[in-house]
């Protein structure tokens, strides 16, 4: 197959036109917005982490104004219970029976704000959703819509009353994503941004954008899984994923580091993603870059340190740098 730049798809045009309306209104968070899209072209969950203020929130906001379909917030406390978030069984007097009241869950665009304040039980409730696309409540089993993502937001500095994300979940995601101020520039422009928002609420003017269609976003699903990978570069995935289980066949150093690996859920979410990555950047085949750009956000929440390496200071963004200078590029 060719490797030269591809011809724009409908799909592809429209969600290059979806990524700039996203752009003008999240500055300096470039990459938090491309992840967010593949996200959607690969049909997985994404976990943020960042400090206030780094339009996490917002992101995913301005994200359900470009798309068909509807948006729910839900702000995680240590009181949330796994209703709350699956819906309940109400019992109707009238007519003498129980009757489904669906939860937030049950729309297609979730902000699970601040995911890890709550407990394991209302974690585990999102998990089958999350895994399952569907919410078992009593004896009957409901399913979620079609098109169904999770944006989960935790804060790294505030760790007190939070419960961790145990590793079943956090394989759940399809990607973990860093999030980091921007730079005076983009501040500035923020600065700018905000304040023109003040006089188009005040007006109530703003600009109009069409929103992407659900159908077009499936029909990009699908150019995105026949995007070309060159079998030199999927045996090269498979490696990156075979030396966390094995990382001694590249260092000791990186043996000692390491206690678990990825799963081949990783290897699967390495291969879609680096597709859409590749898609969205307007070309018709995958490149080593593609690979190695999002090998991070994978695989950082998926891997546990161990001990010495937590000692030494060692993080898992390091331990994939590592990794990834030592494994051969075809």
């Amino acid at each position: 197959m060719s490797t030269e730049k591809s011809t724009d798809s409908a799909a592809q045009s429209a969600l290059v036109k979806l990524k700039a309306f996203i752009n003008q209104q999240i500055i300096g968070q470039d990459v938090l917005v491309e992840r967010m899209l593949i996200g959607l072209l690969a049909d997985g969950h994404i976990l943020v982490e960042g400090a206030p203020g780094l339009a996490k929130t917002r992101a995913i906001n301005v994200l359900s104004k470009g798309i068909q379909g509807d948006f729910h917030r839900v702000q995680f406390t240590p009181d949330l219970l796994p209703a709350d978030l699956t819906g309940t069984e109400i019992f109707r007097p009238q007519q003498g029976v129980f009757e489904f009241q669906q939860g937030p869950l049950f729309h297609n665009l979730i902000l699970a704000d601040e995911i890890n304040r709550s407990p394991a039980k209302v974690q585990a409730a999102l998990l089958e959703a999350m895994a399952e696309r569907q919410i078992t409540v009593g004896q009957a089993t409901y399913p979620l819509p079609q098109l169904f993502m999770v944006m989960a937001t935790q804060n790294p500095i505030e760790q007190e009353g939070t419960y961790p994300l145990p590793e079943a979940q956090l394989d759940r995601f399809l990607l973990h994503v860093k999030v980091d101020y921007p730079n005076a520039s983009h501040e500035k422009t923020i600065l700018q941004l905000v304040r023109a928002e003040a006089r188009q609420a005040s007006t109530k003017t703003g600009q109009a954008f069409e929103r992407l269609s659900q159908a077009t976003l499936f029909d990009a699903r699908n150019e995105v899984l026949d995007i070309y990978m060159a079998e030199s570069l999927e045996d090269y995935l498979l490696q990156i994923i075979l030396a966390t289980r094995n990382p001694g066949v590249y260092g000791q150093d990186l043996a000692g580091w390491l206690q678990y690996g990825a799963s081949p859920r990783a290897s699967i979410a390495l291969d879609r993603c680096s597709r859409a990555k590749a898609w969205l950047s307007q070309r018709n085949f995958v490149g080593p870059e593609d690979i190695q750009d999002m090998a991070f956000d994978v695989l950082r929440h998926r891997l546990i340190l161990s001990y010495e390496a937590e000692a030494e200071g060692i993080t898992t963004d390091y331990f994939i740098k590592e990794l990834l200078a030592r494994v051969a590029v075809p």
